[in-house]
């Protein structure tokens, strides 16, 4: 993606070549140094500097260079403050407060001295660590320099690489990767976000659980009428008490967030300000390849995959004699789908434009996959060891996460939808939380039971997902054009008013939109398919993974589909014009419609080449010059009486004509 400012900063690494190699020094310097390095993001700047490789704005050898030098640098000091202070680093801020910083590296450092130098230079979370425990242990300079500068070296080439590969295939993929790139970005954002509350919620209040014990027994003592349902929560005799407490303020917590949104919701009658603008933003990010992956992902919350893994997680809870297991099972989804029935009936929130029906506050899906998940994880964290309890909840984050995030970009939902689904399913599940554990004290082997529902459940996304995807892309399809233009005003004047380039965010990859055609597409396609053009199906993921094998020969590797107001082409043709050279014709709908029913269509001409990059990757990439196809399509399409004037948008010639005669179209003679 070609932002504003990495436009300006391609311009200044263009003017100033030699002066980027120290902004590149620099960066790996202060990646490496001790402390700093876990401040500076070191890994989405190097994939700036890479994408910048990639375009030839910077030698590729030199800023390997660049960067290793910086690194070994960076490491230098750290290893020379290590040496210098010692164990006195301990004793001062910021380690004596995160002993942990240090001991990370440490352990590692015993292990093998010369395998954690390796490791340590691809792990950012001991990065700068490593070398500063070298310099503690006295490790002769001899021995570290040599491994610290193949370390370096290998870092700099490896995390440039990403960058590098991108910049050089970007006129490729320019009309869908940058919103591809930033779909995967934001989901990885999500992603991260999730495991970053799950993880320092759940750190958080296992640290605070004797403090939280202790007020809420203080709390029972001054109040004793209130305080004998706090005290059956904490008794001090119950093993399960901290577990209790804990689930017990989360559920206040939440459940005062979960009604503070539901009355926000009600209030208002209709879609925040903040839905409205999260759902265009992800309307705009609507690309062909996202879509097909999002929509398999939205299908994980389909009963479908649900209820095979709730179904066999009872029957083994039933089979084992877990009653109240299996009861609390039952009423977890029972209940949760009462609930979510009743909330969508009773709040009227209007759907958004995408989502045509059968949808409302809160999602239900969203709902029964947090209450499903975090149940299961309730009825067994209990029974793992330490620390290994939070990952069921991980899991059940990263899956509430994905889901959500999937249906939030096809359009399903609201995000007060996703939000409130997720606060109500939390809340639920902890009250059926506490009920569980106040009442459940036999432990049990919970391996098998995980081992069915897991496997279940991914056994079911995976057959049910690839079916998904196409009934759920055409529930949530882009709203039609609704303008309408008569169709000899459009063939006269109107045709101006048209867009005449593709609405992408870097201007270079503005393509033009040199034809508009009235009528159907067959008699156009039989036109060209005469004359050696073949109509190329669009591109999906299978199909996109066929540019990374040697043995498909280059008639068959695909054309990336690109996309006007986040809709693909509804016909791609492409013709070949040598050995490595392809004629390319794009046709989408136009964003009016004619008064007289016929289809409006605008589209473009493009020359390509194949382009192979790293020895991995080959992709067809537009020229600049594409004026040779525009004129062999006129000579082709002549038989329809074709016009041709240059566009006001583009200055472009743009070539407009009927596919079928139309007599109220054709102007009045004196």
């Amino acid at each position: 993606m070609l932002s504003e400012f990495f436009n300006s900063l391609v311009a200044w690494v263009g003017d100033h070549p030699v002066a980027a190699g120290l902004v590149v020094f620099l960066i790996a310097f202060c990646d490496s140094v001790i402390v700093l390095g876990v401040i500076v993001p070191a890994l989405p700047l190097l994939f700036a500097i890479g994408v910048l490789i990639g375009l030839g704005e910077i030698s590729g050898p030199y800023a390997v260079a660049c960067a290793a030098l910086g690194a070994m640098a960076g490491d230098g000091v750290s290893y020379w403050v290590g040496r210098r202070w010692g164990y006195g680093l301990r004793g001062v801020w910021p380690f004596r407060k995160y002993p942990q910083l240090l001991d990370r590296g440490e352990l590692l450092f015993r292990r093998n001295a010369i395998k954690s130098i390796l490791v340590a230079r691809y792990v950012g979370a001991i990065r700068p660590f490593v070398p500063a425990i070298a310099g503690i242990a006295h490790m002769p300079l001899r021995q570290y320099l040599p491994v610290s500068a193949a370390a370096c070296i290998s870092w700099g080439a490896l995390f440039l690489a990403p960058g590098w590969l991108f910049g050089a295939s970007y006129d490729a993929v320019a009309a869908v990767a940058d919103r591809l790139a930033i779909v995967l970005g934001a989901l990885v954002a999500v992603l991260a976000l999730a495991w970053a509350v799950v993880i320092y919620t759940y750190r958080w209040f296992n640290a605070h659980a004797n403090s939280l014990l202790a007020r809420l027994l203080a709390w029972s003592t001054a109040h004793p009428r209130l305080g004998r349902y706090a005290v059956a929560l904490v008794d001090p005799r119950r093993p399960e008490s901290a577990s209790l407490a804990i689930l017990a303020v989360c559920l206040l917590a939440i459940g005062w967030a979960c009604f503070g949104l539901l009355a926000t919701v009600i209030m208002r009658g209709e879609p925040l300000l903040i839905d409205q603008t999260v759902f265009q933003a992800m309307y705009e990010l609507r690309n062909p390849l996202a879509d097909r992956m999002m929509a398999a992902l939205a299908s994980i919350g389909d009963v479908h995959v649900l209820a095979p893994a709730v179904g066999l997680t009872l029957v083994w809870l039933i089979w084992r004699r877990r009653w109240l297991g299996a009861a609390h099972w039952l009423a977890a989804v029972a209940f949760g789908l009462a609930l979510t029935a009743l909330l969508g009936a009773v709040i009227d929130m209007p759907r958004p434009p995408t989502a045509h029906g059968g949808f409302g506050f809160p999602a239900v899906e969203i709902t029964l996959c947090t209450i499903v998940f975090g149940f299961f994880a309730v009825l067994i964290a209990r029974e793992l060891p330490g620390r290994q309890r939070v990952w069921p909840y991980l899991v059940a984050g990263v899956v509430v996460a994905v889901l959500g995030f999937s249906r939030l970009y096809l359009g399903a939902h609201w995000l007060s939808d996703i939000v409130g689904g997720v606060l109500l399913g939390i809340v639920w599940l902890l009250v059926l939380g506490i009920a569980y554990r106040r009442h459940v004290e036999r432990s049990f082997w919970m391996r098998p039971v995980a081992m069915i529902f897991y496997l279940t459940f991914g056994a079911a996304a995976l057959w049910h997902a690839p079916r998904a995807v196409d009934p759920l892309l055409a529930r949530f399809v882009p709203t039609p054009p609704t303008a309408t233009m008569a169709t000899s005003d459009w063939w006269e004047r109107d045709w101006a008013r048209l867009p005449g380039q593709l609405r992408e965010r870097d201007p270079a990859h503005r393509w033009p939109l040199d034809l508009q055609i009235a009528g159907p597409l067959a008699p156009l396609q039989q036109q060209l398919e005469a004359r050696g053009w073949q109509v190329q199906p669009q591109a999906d993921w299978m199909r996109v993974l066929n540019l990374l094998d040697d043995d498909v020969p280059l008639s068959t590797r695909p054309v990336l589909p690109a996309t006007l107001d986040t809709v693909a082409e509804t016909l791609l043709m492409r013709r070949a014009a040598g050995d490595d050279h392809l004629e390319v014709l794009r046709l989408w709908r136009a964003p009016v419609q004619l008064d007289d029913g016929a289809d409006l269509w605008v589209g473009t001409s493009q020359s390509m080449r194949y382009m192979r990059h790293f020895g991995v990757l080959g992709l067809w990439q537009p020229q600049t010059d594409a004026q040779g196809v525009h004129r062999g399509l006129r000579e082709i399409l002549d038989g329809f009486a074709p016009r041709e004037e240059p566009h006001p948008q583009t200055g472009i010639p743009t070539l407009r004509l009927h596919t079928a005669p139309m007599a109220s179209v054709v102007p009045d003679q004196p």
